[in-house]
């Protein structure tokens, strides 16, 4: 097949000119695909068809006859791998299925199947995944008796896979003097016990974990030079996609593979380096000039995606970063609309904007939901969101994770709550009797069970009078009370406090909250986020003036049910609007895309604001947020948000200053725009953010927020008085309508405009 080759690569051409079926490509693209040999590092800005390049270098390489077999591409997901190798084969038919591609992780247990007994596993070796792994740990903290309150499975689990991915072994571990110190200042001290056991355990069960994978598959690199050899000649040309997305371990093992041929090609992005956090190294992509002197850069600039606008206000934001290779991207498509910037009183408000502006767009240019993208720098963002779109009929997924509502954390606070409303609610009880632990095990429930079945009474009922039954004594009766006992006095709140009130009594008193803080995995710190989010929402619902219902926790757990029956009866394959973080956006593209919680210690966020090197990373964030646009982009923020329970002010961020006012849908002209981390020995200017804030309304502030505000008697209200508002601020009354309690006042705030309130639940002072 092949040595008919010439003749189709050329189609009567001579044999200088390119083949015809790159035709399709620029020419950097071109160029980048016919320089098969020696090294290459291809600079793919966003939008700039990489994809493409990747498969139409490796369809090249089997025209001109290299064996499929001969070349190794390396991805980071499985769709990526399938994506390209069917473009492949529609290149150079069925050849295409004999390349080495696919994900690290699948491509190098490959590898081990075939070396397993060199490195001391069986060939059938079973591979971990993250439950494996943490019910491992669970039963060695048991075996050892270490605290696995202190020690938390998936704690550890994040720590020994850092360790691995850096190639710290249990042996460099325990050499290690300056880990062990950071561990006994942590007191977890006996944390190299558990490296320790965890990796021995693994091995002599014949399994590794994922991280596993690529270590083992580095050590047999370094300390077999037969398989090195074997490898680095069965693979004549290595390519890597998405490269600024390595870590270590990753970097290591494509330099040896690519050592004896040199024939490496690495495509990807330093301004779209998001994944530190992962252990992704931005210098593996930055150095790698140091790394193959001799290597061929191509840069490939022009953006197919997006409009000029966001094409150029996404690189006036990117310049501010030192750290970066130098690229231009640039576009031929339409100009397009400007970035718009919206400003929100609350997160709220700036979440009906969004519904509204998404239901408007729909019906005026007739677009699908798909069409519209939501992205957030956290996932506990996507309440007041999902709640919008839900008023308004509009159907929508979250990428990448799960709703709000059925999110673990939040089902079982939520049980809790319920069991306060209706104690005969045997599905709360069972999802709470035990959790956080408290030594009540499934034993003890089916005993409860039993009897409730036997006594035909509800759990409760049972669980209220259990001293009067011998089958519950000893210990597990003195668990058990105390357990309907710390419900009962959540239970009896209900008389005199607010829903919020009880919320936050039970996530604290219950042991949730501190059970989730201490977790400081990402996965940890983001259940965390959550828990305090679903707190901040019921604090909105008691504080939301504009709701005419009882502010009562069996109120509040009837919109939340509703919520959720939505959801249950919604068809999966549905046409929606998407929600997720922007991390979950990469390699993603949406007409209309609009980011939302733009406010400095959010996005940025707070922990990035430690170091520039964070920093950095959080304006690719930005970076790659705007870029995932064709279309539209709106960028939205709040002057307040509930945090903990209270309305706190807020900033917008500093990268909305960094954004080219030429490329704004705002009049700020004359202004000058300078990010307050840009360089340490700027002057004081005035920024778009403080533009902002100053100018937040068409009305001038006259009034600036009260930090000690206090409720008082507003039963004597008039019109025209002048009052002031918890999250309003001061206005003056317009009209009253009703009485008692039905009473409504429709005031005109200096800051939000006119409102209709409730008066008997609106929190409000005559001034």
């Amino acid at each position: 097949m092949l040595d008919d080759f010439d003749e189709i690569l050329n189609g009567g051409r001579e044999n200088n000119d390119s083949p015809p079926y790159l035709d399709g490509l620029n020419g950097a693209q071109k160029d980048a695909v016919l320089q098969t040999d020696g090294p290459v590092m291809i600079i793919a800005g966003a939008g700039s068809g990489k994809t493409r390049v990747l498969t139409y270098r490796i369809a090249h390489l089997i025209r001109k006859g290299t064996e499929p077999f001969k070349i190794l591409s390396l991805t980071f997901t499985n769709k990526a791998a399938r994506e390209m190798r069917e473009r492949i084969e529609a290149v150079v038919g069925p050849e295409a299925k004999n390349v080495w591609m696919g994900t690290f992780h699948s491509i190098f247990a490959r590898i081990l199947r075939q070396e397993a007994e060199t490195i001391g596993y069986p060939q059938s070796f079973t591979i971990y995944d993250s439950d494996d792994s943490k019910s491992l740990i669970k039963a060695i903290l048991k075996e050892k008796n270490m605290d696995d309150k202190m020690y938390k499975p998936g704690m550890m689990l994040s720590r020994i896979s850092a360790a691995k991915t850096n190639l710290v072994t249990p042996k460099d571990y325990r050499g290690n003097e300056d880990l062990l110190e950071k561990d006994r200042q942590n007191r977890r001290s006996r944390f190299h016990e558990l490296y320790s056991a965890y990796q021995d355990r693994c091995y002599k069960a014949g399994a590794m974990d994922f991280d596993d994978i690529l270590v083992n598959t580095f050590y047999l690199f370094k300390n077999h030079p037969k398989a090195t050899y074997k490898w680095q000649h069965r693979f004549k040309y290595v390519m890597v996609d998405e490269y600024q997305d390595t870590n270590h371990v990753q970097y290591m093992i494509t330099r040896r593979l690519a050592a004896v041929n040199q024939n490496i090609c690495v495509v990807g992005d330093d301004a779209q380096s998001i994944y530190a956090f992962r252990g992704a190294n931005i210098q593996n992509i930055l150095n790698f000039t140091r790394d193959y002197p001799d290597c061929k850069t191509y840069k490939l600039e022009q953006n197919y995606r997006s409009s000029k606008n966001i094409v150029n206000a996404a690189s006036s934001v990117i310049k501010n970063n030192e750290k970066q290779l130098d690229k231009k991207v640039w576009t031929q498509n339409d100009t397009g609309d400007k970035i718009k910037i919206v400003r929100n009183i609350t997160e709220a408000e700036e979440a009906r904007y969004v519904a509204q502006s998404i239901f408007e767009d729909k019906n005026q240019d007739a677009l699908p939901n798909k069409a519209f993208a939501i992205l957030y720098r956290t996932n506990s963002q996507s309440r007041t969101f999902e709640e919008a779109l839900r008023r308004l009929g509009i159907d929508y997924k979250i990428y990448g994770g799960t709703s709000f509502y059925q999110r673990k954390e939040i089902k079982d606070l939520l049980a809790y709550l319920r069991l306060l409303v209706n104690p005969k609610d045997e599905a709360a009880l069972k999802r709470i009797i035990n959790y956080p632990t408290r030594g009540i095990g499934n034993t003890t429930f089916n005993k409860l069970q039993f009897l409730s079945q036997q006594q035909e009474r509800s759990m409760w009922e049972v669980l209220a009078e259990a001293e009067n039954f011998p089958e519950l004594s000893g210990a597990t009766l003195t668990k058990l009370k105390n357990f309907y006992m710390m419900i009962e006095g959540f239970g009896a709140m209900q008389k005199d406090k607010d829903a919020y009130e009880i919320s936050s009594a039970v996530a604290k008193n219950s042991g949730l909250l501190k059970f989730m803080y201490s977790d400081k995995t990402v996965e940890g710190v983001s259940r965390y986020e959550n828990l305090l989010e679903l707190l901040d929402s019921i604090k909105e619902f008691v504080e939301d003036d504009e709701n005419e219902k009882e502010k009562t926790l069996a109120n509040f757990l009837e919109e939340v049910a509703l919520y959720t029956d939505i959801e249950k009866n919604s068809d999966p394959n549905r046409d929606c609007v998407h929600l997720m973080t922007v991390h979950a956006s990469k390699g993603l593209e949406f007409p209309n895309v609009y980011i939302v919680g733009m406010e400095e210690n959010l996005f940025p966020s707070q922990m990035s604001l430690m170091s520039r090197k964070d920093l950095e990373e959080e304006r690719r964030l930005f970076y790659v947020a705007i870029t995932r646009a064709e279309r539209k982009v709106h960028v939205t923020f709040a002057t307040s948000r509930f945090r903990y329970g209270n309305l706190t002010p807020c900033e917008p961020s500093r990268f909305i200053d960094e954004i080219d006012s030429e490329y704004v849908d705002m009049d700020l002209a004359g202004l000058k725009k300078e990010s307050p981390m840009v360089s340490s020995n700027q002057k004081s200017q005035v920024t778009r953010s403080s533009v902002l804030l100053k100018n937040y309304s068409h009305k001038s502030t006259s009034h600036p927020i009260d930090p000690n505000f206090k409720e008082g008697d507003v039963s004597g209200m008039k019109v025209g008085d002048k009052i002031q508002h918890i999250r309003f601020g001061y206005g003056q009354v317009l009209d009253l309508d009703g009485t008692g309690s039905n009473k409504k006042a429709k005031i005109d705030f200096e800051k939000a405009g006119e409102k209709t309130l409730v008066v008997k639940f609106a929190k409000m002072r005559m001034v």
